[in-house]
């Protein structure tokens, strides 16, 4: 502007005659134009810091758990108080499942193709070449932090910390107390993983997780944003909560005997105790918002609010209107609630009903956050953003494919064979309104939301083109899906470390209380071995942190809110050991009887690990549900 005014000035001063009027008005106008460009080119050389971005997601609880979606018992203020400031995607999906979920999430990427496929058996193994949603924002300069359960591998390299995760604290496997988790975690002054070590911490787990994720953002440099994922273990049984969140729920629950009359006391006692559960989980939300307000991060901060598949207690009072419970492949399985809010960056709140999936998180928050370069170009989910932003009212015309190795104790129609095998039949193909379940039966949800009639008889050409989908898909995932991901023994990043028998491929063992029983049974670990060099093993029945012996029971243990079974002894007199073709031997259970110990010497490179548990006439009673491994 002082340039142009001077050069004015100039013009006017070398002229002889004055400027007309028009003149004067025809420069001013040129000076407040290029004034009006000068400032557009400064507000683009300084673009808007970059969001942060929060992605909590709880467990086990489903589209009906919240107020906000008409429960009528359930008290969720804050989540409410979320849900009305962002945009809700009303026809969102997920896998009936966890661990699917989770990496679906994380890779944008079908459960069939990053590896991910079951919550156990071997299949929880997130495929290590993957990029991962915090990869993508670490290398776009975020800080990531992770706060809960992670459930996508507990050894090297499928921990959080090897997966983009800057700071970490987080319980291995599918739920507090479940095998490889600490003994005797009870969600009370647990002790969980941080940043590669065990660390004891003090209160209830739902607390823990918040006060974790709240403590690190405050922690953070100003100008640095940051990534927090909040992936929950509630409502997840075991269902133990404080106690002060039951009377509540137990108030609101005797004025609605139409949804008790039909339960019996012990399912009661177990509603009560989930939906206490959500009330905790409803007033870490509301502490999140408080801090976040406090802090002044409200306005640039994208924060997405999920669950991890459908409820396990919906169908027994209250199911949004939907047919099914988790592990199924009806609505109520899959369907579940996805709030997005981003007060300075989304179209105004309200509720969108396009398709959508749990897979299209990531090219999502990429393309919100502009850190898209970063992530691969390859994926299968697509990119919320336009209809985030209010840009477009549709997605493109999309069919979408829901499908999970299930437990192998599971039983299921489309198989006779184990169901933890990943086939092509158990499928849900989604396309609008439709449902093809199992290549077998068509849905239409808009005459029929609860799914009671099978039309495919009368629809043929939307079997076919359904039908036709699915076959696609399949070819693309087959052959990658039958892989065994491999844990890797012997790397400097986790040596040593500690294999369990949730890592048995096609066969559940994943629970502390299966370890009381005892279980009489027995699986194989993939490994990749990571050095040749001379490895120990020790086979235990008992972690080491309980410190109990090979032959030892245990009493029933009482916990801070309910209940360990006692568990059996078993007649453990010597072990095997057999790794690939080259190892295999036998040895003496150890003079202070707590494990079995081998050594062996071991090439790089691909292999299998068996173990046997024998008794005295050398017959085997069942596999070691943990084996330390060190190389030396």
């Amino acid at each position: 502007m002082r340039l142009l005014l001077a050069t004015t000035i100039r013009c006017r001063s070398a002229s002889t005659r004055p400027l007309s009027q028009i003149a004067i008005r025809s420069i001013l106008t040129v000076a407040a134009v290029l004034t009006l460009a000068m400032c557009g080119q400064l507000v683009s050389a300084a673009p808007a810091a970059p969001p942060n971005v929060i992605v909590i997601m709880t467990d086990d609880q489903g589209y009906g758990e919240f107020s906000c979606h008409g429960n009528p018992v359930a008290k969720t203020p804050h989540i409410d108080r979320l849900a009305s400031q962002s945009v809700r995607l009303t026809d969102f999906h997920v896998s009936p499942m966890c661990t699917p979920t989770r990496g679906q999430l994380l890779t944008g990427l079908d459960a069939f193709r990053n590896g991910a496929s079951n919550v156990s058996s071997g299949r929880t193994l997130l495929r290590p070449e993957l990029k991962t949603m915090a990869n993508v924002f670490r290398d776009a300069g975020y800080r990531t932090g992770i706060f809960g359960k992670w459930h996508l591998g507990d050894n090297y390299p499928f921990r959080p910390e090897d997966r983009g995760f800057d700071e970490t604290v987080w319980f291995p496997s599918s739920h507090i107390n479940s095998c490889p988790d600490y003994w005797d975690n009870d969600y009370f002054d647990d002790t969980y993983t941080h940043n590669g070590k065990r660390q004891k911490y003090q209160g209830y787990c739902t607390d823990i997780f918040f006060n974790e994720a709240m403590r690190w953002i405050e922690s953070r440099s100003p100008r640095q944003p940051f990534f927090a994922y909040v992936p929950l273990n509630s409502a997840h049984w075991p269902w133990f909560v404080p106690d002060k969140y039951r009377e509540p729920v137990r108030r609101a629950l005797k004025n609605r005997p139409d949804l008790t009359s039909p339960l019996s006391r012990d399912k009661l006692d177990s509603l009560i105790s989930f939906l206490a559960m959500g009330a905790n989980i409803d007033e870490n939300v509301g502490r999140l918002d408080a801090f976040l307000e406090k802090h002044g991060l409200i306005e640039n901060t994208i924060v997405v609010f999920l669950t991890d598949n459908g409820s396990t207690m919906g169908h027994d009072y209250f199911n949004a209107g939907m047919r099914g419970a988790k592990t199924t492949l009806w609505e109520g399985g899959h369907r579940v609630p996805c709030f997005i809010r981003w007060p300075s960056g989304l179209t105004k709140p309200g509720d969108v009903g396009e398709l959508a999936h749990v897979q299209d998180l990531l090219p999502t928050l990429a393309e919100l956050a502009s850190v898209a370069t970063h992530a691969p170009t390859k994926l299968d989910g697509i990119s919320l953003a336009p209809l985030l932003r209010g840009e477009t009212a549709q997605l493109p015309d999309r069919k979408l494919v829901i499908n999970y190795s299930r437990m192998p104790q599971f039983r299921v129609t489309y198989t006779k064979g184990n169901p933890a095998i990943p086939r092509r039949e158990g499928a849900c193909v989604m396309w609008k309104h439709w449902r093809w379940l199992e290549d077998r039966e068509l849905y239409n949800l808009k005459d029929d939301p609860l799914q009671a009639h099978d039309v495919a008889a009368h629809h043929p050409e939307v079997v076919r083109e359904l039908r036709e989908h699915l076959n696609a898909w399949w070819d693309g995932v087959k052959d990658q899906v039958l892989e065994a991901q491999r844990v890797v023994i012997g790397h400097p990043a986790e040596n040593p470390m500690m294999l369990s028998a949730c890592e048995w491929l096609d066969v559940f063992v994943d629970q502390q209380v299966q370890i009381r029983r005892g279980v009489r049974t027995n699986g194989v670990w993939h490994l990749s071995v990571a050095e040749a060099g001379t490895y120990d093993f020790e086979l235990r029945r008992w972690p080491r942190e309980s410190e109990l012996k090979l032959t030892d029971s245990i009493p029933e243990t009482t916990v801070t809110d309910g209940k360990y079974i006692a568990g059996s002894a078993l007649p453990i007199a010597s072990g095997r050991l057999k790794v690939g073709d080259a190892v295999d031997l036998k040895s003496e259970a150890e003079p202070s009887g707590h494990g079995i110990r081998f050594t062996a010497e071991l090439p790089a490179g691909p292999t299998q690990l068996q173990t046997w548990m024998l008794d005295a006439d050398g017959q085997p009673i069942c596999g070691a549900y943990f084996v330390y491994v060190r190389r030396r």
